[in-house]
């Protein structure tokens, strides 16, 4: 086992990934009770310290692939530790998608942990890894929408669904960005193993501008339109409606101050 190779300390849980951890505990619970005098401020936390968390499980999940798959360095430079500041660029990895999470409800994809794909061998392998991430996103989205879906709302406050809601958002989001076949994005990634020599060539110089492109077209009304209108059609299956994730945003924001809409379903 690879697993053998790495030494304990190299695998254990960071106190930074613990903090995160109990600061979305704690925020969800005083979301969950009412506890603080401003909704909007503990479900802001909340979702953010729980983004954090899912974006650490994504790139976790990326690092422990690859180890299985025969990259034992992993080990050594942190990522099996869950620690986001181990990432190889903590900026894209933590900081940009904590931002567009904010500004835009997007769920922007991090920067992906380095991998010596050298040592690895096999084209599945290669292409597990990089699917692993996204997959990640599609497992914490199941999580989220699970009261919705097993129909099991009974006793849950309003606040604390909403909060729920617009998480699921996130990882909808998250998982459609990363599984794009655009350079750069776990998506080529994925696909990239079985690609020819020549045109991964050509691609590659791309590779670093990928995530601004999509970034840019949705910019787009047009495509913005019909990107949302997936996820919309995603959650609507998974017993989630758009006001419910429209209200939990606009609660995340707590700042600009709650529609009036959302105060009336609520």
């Amino acid at each position: 086992m690879t697993t053998a190779t790495t030494r304990h300390s190299e695998r254990r849980i960071s106190p930074v990934f613990l903090g995160i951890l109990a600061v979305t505990a704690v925020t969800g619970w005083a979301t969950w009770t009412g506890f603080a005098e401003q909704p909007g401020f503990s479900v802001f936390l909340f979702v953010t310290a729980a983004w954090i968390v899912s974006l650490c499980l994504h790139e976790y999940a990326h690092a422990r692939t690859a180890l299985h798959s025969g990259d034992i360095s992993v080990g050594a430079k942190g990522y099996l530790t869950l620690n986001p500041l181990k990432y190889t660029h903590a900026l894209l990895s933590i900081v940009l998608p904590v931002i567009f999470v904010i500004m835009g409800g997007i769920g922007l994809p991090g920067g992906a942990v380095f991998i010596e794909r050298g040592r690895i061998q096999g084209r599945w392998r290669h292409s597990l890894i990089s699917a692993a991430g996204p997959l990640t996103n599609v497992l914490f989205a199941i999580v989220c929408t699970a009261p919705f879906w097993l129909d099991a709302l009974d006793g849950v406050p309003a606040d604390f669904r909403l909060a729920l809601a617009f998480l699921a958002l996130l990882q909808v989001t998250a998982a459609i960005l990363n599984f794009l076949p655009v350079p750069g994005l776990d998506g080529y990634g994925v696909i990239e193993p079985w690609l020819s020599y020549n045109l991964k060539r050509q691609v590659e110089p791309f590779a670093p501008f990928g995530l601004l492109f999509v970034f840019a077209l949705l910019w787009l009304p047009a495509v913005n339109g019909v990107f949302f209108d997936v996820v919309d059609s995603i959650l609507k299956s998974l017993g989630i409606h758009e006001f419910e994730t429209y209200c939990g945003q606009e609660l995340y924001r707590f700042w600009q101050g709650t529609n009036e809409f959302c105060q009336v379903s609520q």
